[in-house]
């Protein structure tokens, strides 16, 4: 059977399904190279930035501005870039951008969630429906081929729905829960290296009570 035929068997619920499935398939591949470009530039930016901001915190901001595309890089950038903060205010500036970049690194997550909740009530929907196809072709006490061709109807509405829906239900799931892991590794990441930068900032404070930042930009 053709996926023309299959969409036909469905039903009216294939409609929402595949509306549904080509919204997916968009956000996942916009997903999927968010994180792939995020993960495979960061590696590199995090060997480098806490050591630079050890010894040379001065080319912190343009190395920070290389990498302005990362969220770990707005964060460090949006902390560095206060005017002399004392330890507290350096925390503070770094927890606020960290909120901030939130809702980017969760995009998408709520239209996730709703498709993986719809897509097998539109799936049950198709069976009830091909259900009620197949009921309105019979008639007690009389079998024809004309009832046979619509109680044939009837199942494969039902049967295709259905499996239509958890179908993508599953995919979406899928990719839903290595988006959240993904985010949940980012965050882990941010605390962990945000607690570095923050480190040897009040390592220096605490030194020379004098933030060195002449290469500030403004």
């Amino acid at each position: 059977m053709s996926i023309g035929q299959l969409f036909a068997a469905g039903g009216i619920v294939m409609w929402p399904l595949m509306v549904s499935s080509v919204l997916a398939i968009a956000l996942i591949a916009e997903r999927l190279r968010f994180w792939y470009r995020v993960n495979r530039r960061q590696k590199r930016f995090l060997r480098e930035v806490i050591d630079l901001y050890r010894r040379e915190p001065e080319l912190i901001v343009p190395k920070l501005n290389q990498y302005i595309d990362l969220p770990m890089a707005r964060i460090f950038l949006a902390a560095v870039q206060l005017d002399e903060p004392n330890p507290e205010e350096f925390r503070l500036g770094l927890e606020s951008e960290a909120q901030a970049e939130i809702p980017l690194l969760k995009r998408f997550t709520v239209i996730f969630e709703t498709i993986i909740a719809l897509a097998p009530l539109l799936g049950l929907l198709g069976t009830i429906l091909g259900l009620i196809t197949t009921f309105s072709s019979l008639e007690i006490g009389s079998i024809g081929g004309s009832q046979t061709t619509g109680v044939t109807a009837g199942i494969s509405e039902a049967l295709v729905s259905t499996a239509t829906g958890m179908i993508v239900a599953i995919v979406v799931l899928v990719f839903a829960n290595l988006f959240r892991g993904l985010y949940q590794r980012q965050v882990a990441l941010i605390q962990e290296y945000g607690g570095q930068l923050e480190l040897v900032y009040r390592h220096r404070f605490e030194n020379d009570r004098s933030p060195v930042f002449s290469g500030r930009a403004r």
